[in-house]
């Protein structure tokens, strides 16, 4: 009985190789002569071509959820990264914007150094300048070393804005004009107006609208608004022909004795960067 249906699995096994075998045969003998593939070979693509779709499906999606991970996470990178590069933009917008103010300044500077070729001068930079003191004091990089003395004047922006308070080896502070301590910007003065020359002291400071006050005027000279106000150099510290600024106005006290003259800095002392120590030369201005 068994060796009975062993022979007759074999036949049947042998039938099925047979047909097969036949059916691709048939097939690959009239693919050359047949513009359409037979109804056998068609059902047999198809259900192949099904088959590995099916099967195939998953690794598909897994392959896509993974590639779609992947360009997230290379989308984010490069999101951080132009964050990144936006974030140095604007710092190097806001260097460069700093970067042109100084060489702005250090241009007035240098054409103010021009003008002054009697005097020796040196320019520095300003390290510091205290909130609580802002009005008053500023620190710069030069001290003794670089020959810097006090009462030397201090200029910037082609205008006087005060003078060398105290000097250390390699920083000096710097007293400005609109101190309010009462010594501070007593500077001899010279008015030069178009019907001669006014002297004065300057001995004040009105914070409220930014003018310098001149007194102790000695002249009969109308004094008008617009007349150039420069240091007269008959202190001893300062040279002469520094500009200090111009008349705003010129005022009579109640009893039409003492009169004051108002003047607008020419040097705008808000926004210090760079600032030229002017030492009197022997001889000038005496």
């Amino acid at each position: 009985m068994k060796k009975y249906n062993s022979n007759k699995n074999i036949i049947i096994a042998l039938i099925i190789v047979i047909v097969v075998v036949a059916v691709l045969s048939m097939t690959i003998a009239k693919r050359n002569t047949q513009t359409k593939t037979n109804i056998l070979q068609s059902t047999v693509n198809d259900t192949i071509g099904l088959v590995d779709k099916v099967l195939t499906a998953p690794f598909r999606f897994l392959h896509q959820i993974t590639e779609n991970i992947s360009d997230l996470m290379k989308t984010y990178e490069e999101n951080q990264q132009l964050k990144s590069k936006i974030d140095q933009y604007d710092n190097l917008v806001q260097k460069n914007t700093n970067q042109e103010r100084e060489i702005a300044q250090l241009k007035e500077e240098l054409g103010l150094s021009e003008t002054l070729t009697s005097y020796e001068t040196q320019v520095a930079n300003v390290i510091s300048r205290s909130p609580d003191t802002w009005q008053d004091v500023l620190v710069i990089d030069k001290g003794a070393s670089a020959g810097i003395e006090v009462n030397m004047a201090v200029m910037a922006k082609k205008g006087l804005i005060g003078r060398v308070l105290e000097v250390n080896a390699h920083t000096s502070k710097v007293e400005l004009l609109t101190s309010e301590n009462e010594s501070s910007n007593h500077f001899p003065v010279r008015i030069s107006s178009s019907d001669g020359e006014v002297f004065g002291i300057l001995k004040d400071y009105d914070q409220k609208k930014n003018l310098l006050i001149v007194e102790d005027l000695t002249g009969n000279a109308n004094i008008k608004a617009g007349d150039v106000v420069q240091t007269s150099g008959l202190g001893g510290n300062s040279p002469a022909d520094l500009m200090v600024g111009k008349v705003q106005k010129a005022v009579t006290d109640s009893y039409g004795l003492a009169k004051k003259v108002y003047v607008k800095p020419m040097a705008e002392s808000t926004d210090l960067r760079v600032v030229t120590i002017v030492k009197r030369s022997a001889g000038v201005g005496e």
